[in-house]
Order: C-alpha cells, then sequence, then structure tokens
C-alpha cells in the first residue's frame, strides 16, 4: 500500500524573516510581493493578523483597516532556497522527497514508517524536528499524493486506504487543489464540499470545466482513481563552464587557451552561489569521443581566477589532444560556502589564504601523498594523539587537550636506566644515550592507562615524569608499569620528549 507524506510548512516566509529580524514580536509586519496594481501581501505576523492583514490582500486595502502595519519586502528566492534545503534535510525519511508547491514537501514513506516506530512516531518525530528549525510543520499520511496535501491543508491526519472518501468527503473543494476561478465556479453551483462534488454525474461537470481545471480529474487523483506519480527533488548541479569549439582543435595548447575564458564563467557561478572551489576538472572532449581529464584540489575554498588559472595551468597543459577536442568544460566538484568577506582595509593578502595557496602549488608539484600536515587524534596515548594527513583533506574538529606536553616527542621512546629512592618515588638520576642525568626537579606523575580495546590485557600503565637535570634540560620520561601489577618484572623506564 503506498503511503505519501505531505509536509505544509505554512508560515515559512514568516518565520524564516522573524529568525534574522531585530523587530520586536508584536510588532504588525507585513511581507510583500509586487502585484498586477501594487504591493500585494505574501505573509503576515501574528500580531498583523489579528489587525485584519491577510496574504493575498492589496497592502493599501490592509492599511485602510490599520495604517500601522510594517511593510517589508519579501524574499521569495530566499524561501524557494531554503526549501530545496529542507527537500534535502528531508531524506533522512525517505529516499524520495518532492517539492510541493512554494511552501510544501511531499515524501513516498511506503515501507520506512516501522524505521521511526510507526507512523504516528515518525509524524511526532518530523514535527519536533521541524519545530526545533523554528518552523511550523503540518503533517498529514495518506495512500495519494493529492489527498496527503488536502488533508495537510484542512484537517492533519493519518489517513487508511480505506478512509479516503470519509477523510476527504467534509473538506471545501479548494482541498482539490483548483484554481480559483474553478473553485468559485463550484461554490456559485451549490457544489461546496468534495461529498457533494462526488456525487454529481461525471459528464455533466467535465462539461462546464477545461480539462486542466477539470474537478473530477482532481478528485479522481485525491482518490487514488488516477495515478500521481512522485519525483524527488532535482540535484543541485555541480558549478560548471562549458565551451564549444567551431573546429577541433589539436594544438596541445588549446586547454590552456580554453583556461583563460572557462574560468571567467565558472567564478561568476561561483560568485553568484556564494561558493568556493575546493576541486576543479577540466575535461576535454575529444572528436572520437573520449575525454581527458586535469584536475586539482585547493587547501580551502577559492574563487580567485588568478589562483585557480595557476594550478590549473600545467595539468592543462599535459592533457593529449590526439586526434582532437572539440569542447571542454571546467567543474567545481567540490564546493563550499564562501561568502564575500574584506580582510583588511589595505590590499594585503592575509597569511592564512597565503600559506593556503603555496600548500595547493606544493600539491600540484609534488602530489597530494607528499604534502601533509598533522592532525589531533581522539587518543589519550601521546604516541597516537596525533597523525598526518593529506594537507587538503579537511580537518576534522577534536577537543584540545589541555594538559601539557612537550614541544619535541621522540618518534618512538627510548629506553633509559634511572635511579630512584622507592621503587613508587620519584626519579633521582638517568643515564640516556650514555649520558648520565643528575634531576634537580621533578613533577608528576601523571598517570595514562592502556587502551584496553586496542591493547592486548598484559599492556601495562604509565606513570609520565616532568623533570629537569642540573644542566637546565628538561625532558619527559616515564615508567611502565608497577612493582607487583602482575603483568611483568620490575618496571621500565623510557624518555618520550624533551621540553624547550
Amino acid at each position: 500500500m503506498k503511503r505519501v507524506l505531505s509536509i505544509w510548512l505554512p508560515g515559512l516566509a514568516i518565520e524564516r524573516w522573524a529568525k534574522t529580524s531585530d523587530c520586536p514580536p508584536d510588532t504588525p509586519v507585513v511581507l510583500t510581493v509586487e502585484g498586477t496594481h501594487g504591493p500585494v501581501i505574501h505573509a503576515v505576523t501574528r500580531a498583523a493578523r489579528e489587525r485584519g492583514a491577510r496574504p493575498g490582500a492589496r497592502l493599501t486595502d490592509a492599511r485602510a483597516l490599520d495604517p500601522a502595519l510594517v511593510a517589508l519586502p519579501a524574499d521569495p528566492d530566499g524561501d524557494a532556497a531554503l526549501l530545496r534545503r529542507l527537500a534535502k534535510w528531508a531524506e533522512r525519511w525517505s529516499p524520495l522527497v518532492e517539492l510541493d508547491g512554494d511552501d510544501s514537501l511531499r515524501l513516498d514513506v511506503t515501507g520506512a514508517a516501522h524505521l521511526f516506530g510507526g507512523e504516528s512516531a515518525m509524524v511526532q518525530d518530523i514535527r519536533s524536528r521541524f519545530a526545533g528549525l523554528g518552523l511550523t510543520a503540518r503533517i498529514s499520511i495518506a495512500p495519494t499524493a493529492a489527498a496527503a496535501w488536502a488533508l495537510g491543508h484542512y484537517a492533519p491526519a493519518i489517513c487508511r486506504e480505506g478512509e479516503i472518501g470519509a477523510k476527504l468527503g467534509p473538506l471545501p473543494v479548494a482541498a482539490l487543489r483548483l484554481p480559483d476561478e474553478a473553485v468559485r465556479t463550484l461554490e456559485r453551483l451549490g457544489l461546496k464540499s468534495i461529498e457533494t462534488l462526488a456525487g454529481i454525474e461525471r459528464r455533466a461537470l467535465a462539461r462546464r470545466f477545461r480539462e486542466a481545471d477539470n474537478p473530477v480529474d482532481a478528485l479522481d487523483r485525491a482518490l487514488g482513481r488516477r495515478a500521481e506519480p512522485l519525483t524527488a527533488a532535482p540535484p543541485n548541479p555541480p558549478p560548471r563552464a562549458l565551451l564549444r569549439l567551431e573546429e577541433p582543435a589539436t594544438h596541445p595548447e588549446a586547454p590552456i587557451q580554453a583556461l583563460d575564458r572557462l574560468i571567467p564563467k565558472l567564478v561568476r557561478e561561483l560568485q553568484q552561489r556564494h561558493l568556493g572551489a575546493r576541486r576543479l576538472s577540466l575535461t576535454g572532449y575529444r572528436v572520437d569521443g573520449s575525454i581527458a581529464v586535469a584536475s586539482v584540489a585547493t587547501a580551502i575554498a577559492s574563487r580567485e581566477p588568478k589562483h585557480l588559472a595557476r594550478l590549473l595551468a600545467d595539468k592543462a597543459a599535459a592533457l593529449n589532444p590526439e586526434f582532437g577536442f572539440d569542447a571542454f568544460a571546467l567543474t567545481a566538484d567540490w564546493t563550499e560556502d564562501l561568502g564575500a568577506a574584506q580582510d583588511s582595509l589595505v590590499e594585503e593578502p592575509g597569511g592564512s589564504r597565503e600559506l593556503a595557496r603555496l600548500v595547493d602549488r606544493l600539491t600540484v608539484k609534488l602530489g597530494s601523498h607528499r604534502v601533509r600536515r598533522p592532525q589531533p587524534a581522539e587518543s589519550h596515548l601521546p604516541e597516537r594523539a596525533n597523525r598526518w594527513i593529506s594537507a587538503l583533506a579537511k580537518a576534522e574538529p577534536i577537543e584540545p587537550q589541555t594538559v601539557r606536553r612537550p614541544q619535541r616527542l621522540l618518534d618512538r621512546p627510548e629506553a633509559i636506566d634511572v635511579i630512584y629512592a622507592t621503587p613508587e618515588g620519584l626519579p633521582r638520576r638517568f643515564v640516556w644515550r650514555r649520558a648520565v642525568h643528575d634531576i634537580a626537579r621533578a613533577e608528576g606523575p601523571e598517570r595514562i592507562a592502556p587502551e584496553w580495546w586496542r591493547q592486548p590485557s598484559s599492556a601495562r600503565l604509565r606513570d609520565y615524569y616532568r623533570v629537569e637535570d642540573t644542566s637546565g634540560r628538561r625532558y619527559w620520561i616515564y615508567r611502565e608499569g608497577l612493582a607487583g601489577d602482575g603483568r611483568g618484572g620490575a618496571p621500565n623506564w623510557f624518555i618520550h620528549g624533551l621540553f624547550g
């Protein structure tokens, strides 16, 4: 049995505006769009609604009732972009999510409700998650998309297969999503509800309406007599610039010359979408149907034309035209948000940006596997607390350690001989690399237990000490194991790092 879930966001525009507005909540604000005869109200706050303002009304008529209304321009494009992002976000409940108008989504949840504890639990989960985003959601589930939309807008409910007629019957004919003119015609005929419309002879209705406004077809879609397939929201394609050549180009410089025309086009699209490129691919299409690809990556998001051209120049020069290229495409395969920003009052690039550009150039010359940087890791063992990753890889946020660590850590701890007053006491002298070091000061211990989920059960704990010898040199040493711990013989001593 097919199950379609409808999510209606009746306050999408005004709630999105309220999240970034500094106006007091009791301000009577209306958002307007341009209409044929002047501004038309698009969305209203609760205070404005209480004063008589309604979406769809002309602003001049609403101000005749209340001159204190505050009119602000609406942002339909921003609302549509938010709805598209919500559609991708809603894929947590269904792999098939479709945009349904300007303020609604519909999901094919057939066979998916049990993953969330049933349909009622799924509806509650969706409602609470949208509430966490500051959005009001009205949700319904029905066997057809039209029935789910009608219930969501007029009587939110969970409708089973045999209940469609009973659930939809009391609803007004406007719930069938007919044009306003068709709804007014039906109401003048006395057909104000769906149940009265369903009792009328079908051919008589069909003769009165155009095919696009036919209420019979709308009723059939709601009742499941006529199929209405769902199509997923189209994926947002990556930014891309295309160049077609009138004649095949066989010169080796053709890809580089194509870059001069492709990069400005791609940068303009990145600017319009407020994105920066992290990975670029130049694709050359040969006349015989084969392709040649050159790719580069960046350490941080960038859309600076000169920098991108410098990175791609050598790669593009290596493309083999063979029988000739007849088209080129430059695609930003990996992008990140990048808003317009000014680093300083003077034309001086920031240090972090210059470092990222240097990393990019080194990576292109030497290869990504040869340019690396340290990355903190989630481990309390010093030798595992850091690892090396590619300089172009995305850094993972790790909470930094608050304990003091030496500036230099040995690749491997080196064994030392230690003299101490008691087995559990502070070290007094140690021998490392045939040199004797008398300890003037010692601080510790800092006990670090073994990682039982990685190490064998025979692994011994460590007691770390920060020590300073009589010459002022400071070391980080540790004792592995305790006397009589049952995991080996006498404790062993090692040096692990050097301070200063």
